[in-house]
């Protein structure tokens, strides 16, 4: 059944306000999958905190143009198109990624990638994408950085000649050595 006029623009709403919300955009064609594929692969994109729709490509056009700077990804609408909405950039890759392992199949294709203003596209673009660190990883391993140094000076501060007589007593000790 078609939709009605105030249907479609609720969905060319809904789709805009995504686009506009998430600076991170995959779009992935879908051909050839079951049902059952289908929804394995929304279930894991909804595990990971992705947003997975499938759209109407005129709608999502419609959508596309209200918004500055996406018009770039207008030509990726043709044919069946999927988008996942994320705010981590490798975590629909990873989820495309595995799933394509798993099920041992050729789809879901990525179309394009749209991340902070920048397009990646094909099968090479979701390889490098799946193996970027997430925003988490990354602020552990410079919170790691920033306490590795303060670790080295408190480690010194408490071990052996950690005070005045003991440094005079280890400076003593390898006189004595000598």
């Amino acid at each position: 059944m078609p939709l009605t006029r105030s249907e479609k623009a609720d969905v060319i709403d809904s789709i805009g306000e995504r686009l506009d919300d998430h600076s991170i955009i995959y779009l992935t064609n879908f051909q050839g999958l079951s049902v059952a594929q289908t929804n394995e692969l929304r279930g894991r994109f909804r595990a990971a905190g992705v947003e997975y729709q499938v759209c109407k490509n005129t709608l999502a056009r419609i959508a596309l143009d209200r918004i500055d700077g996406l018009d770039a990804l207008d030509e990726y609408f043709a044919g069946p198109t999927a988008i996942a909405f994320s705010d981590d950039p490798a975590k629909p890759a990873r989820v495309l990624k595995d799933f394509l392992e798993d099920e041992d199949i050729e789809r879901p294709e990525l179309k394009a990638a749209y991340i902070e203003g920048e397009i990646y596209e094909g099968h090479e673009a979701l390889d490098q994408l799946s193996k970027l660190k997430s925003r988490e990883e990354l602020v552990g391993d410079i919170v790691g950085l920033l306490l590795s140094p303060a670790q080295t000076v408190v480690g010194s501060l408490t071990g052996p000649g950690s005070t005045l007589a003991g440094a005079i007593q280890s400076m003593a000790d390898s006189d004595e050595e000598a």
